[in-house]
């Protein structure tokens, strides 16, 4: 009997940490505001990476990609419009317009020296010799214009426009293929194999943007995140071995600390106990050895044996 009190009261006196089991969760966000217009899965289901669990409507979206798409087709063409250079037929355009300019400069010109002696002499008035002399001038003008713009065509556009262009047709790309992107991620898919833990929303449901549309619990078997009292830190490291006991479970199971924090935080309300109350604690992670049908949630208690010296 008195073997037994000492065996008990080892036993009390073991260091010890509260938590419960848990699972690595992963979020999928909505990518948009769009109507669940299908659901593949149940809360619970077990799924594979890559399988379909939700489908939201994809109209909106691919017309705004089709849009962009459009928008790049014209791009690339503007494009290749500068890079082709100017026709032959444009480049004839212009050089029967220098001819015409010239031909009206040279009846201009003409005509004012016929006037500006008629005028030194006054047998035509000064203003008619003015505006000749103006309509002589705005006729060169014309050629100057014209042999200009025969010169633009016939050198091509301008590297710098070529450059802007083609910036213009990556940036069109870009954006038609983040467009393409949010079009696919409108059938949500399961990133990892795991089991359904949560739907928030149903059939039918438009939920906002980045809203979680399920929730998966990753891994084959859960863990146990329990809070490390203050006085036992120090003796506990990544690596030492754990007895795990569930909360409704005679057997205890075996475990190993895989993660420790290393910033302490107020130990929470289901784990204060006498003394503890008032003390920090530090988050862990024990990794448990045959809890595979083990559910999230329970609540658990881990003694570290090792720590107790």
């Amino acid at each position: 009997m008195l073997a037994a009190l000492l065996l008990a009261g080892c036993a009390d006196d073991a260091p010890q940490a509260l938590g419960t089991l848990e699972y690595d969760r992963i979020a999928l966000p909505a990518p948009s505001a769009e109507r669940i217009v299908s659901v593949d899965v149940r809360e619970g289901d077990r799924v594979k990476a890559g399988a379909t669990l939700m489908t939201l409507e994809p109209t909106r979206i691919a017309a705004q990609t089709d849009a962009l798409r459009a928008q790049t087709d014209q791009q690339r063409e503007v494009l290749a419009e500068l890079e082709a250079g100017t026709r032959d037929e444009q480049i004839d355009q212009a050089r029967a317009r220098v001819a015409n300019a010239q031909a009206v400069a040279r009846d201009a010109r003409a005509y004012l020296a016929r006037v500006q002696p008629l005028g030194q002499r006054r047998l035509v008035a000064a203003a008619e010799v003015d505006r000749a002399r103006a309509a002589a001038e705005s006729a060169d003008a014309s050629v100057g214009t014209a042999q200009a713009a025969l010169d633009e065509l016939e050198h091509g556009a301008r590297r710098e426009r070529i450059a802007q262009a083609q910036a213009a047709v990556r940036a069109s790309e870009a954006q038609t293929a983040a467009q393409a992107v949010t079009l696919d991620k409108l059938k949500i898919v399961a990133p990892r194999a795991g089991r359904i833990d949560s739907l928030p929303y149903e059939l039918g449901d438009q939920a906002p943007v980045g809203a979680p549309l399920a929730i998966l619990l990753i891994g084959d078997a859960p863990y146990a995140r329990v809070y490390v009292p203050e006085p036992i830190r120090a003796r506990v490291k990544i690596g030492d071995a754990a007895s795990v006991h569930v909360d409704g479970r005679d057997a205890v199971l075996r475990g190993r600390v895989r993660a420790i924090r290393s910033e302490p935080s107020f130990t929470p309300y289901y784990a204060l106990s006498g003394k503890d109350a008032a003390r920090l604690s530090y988050l862990a992670e024990i990794v448990i050895e045959g809890g595979a049908d083990l559910p999230a949630g329970l609540p658990v208690r881990v003694d570290f044996a090792a720590a107790k010296r």
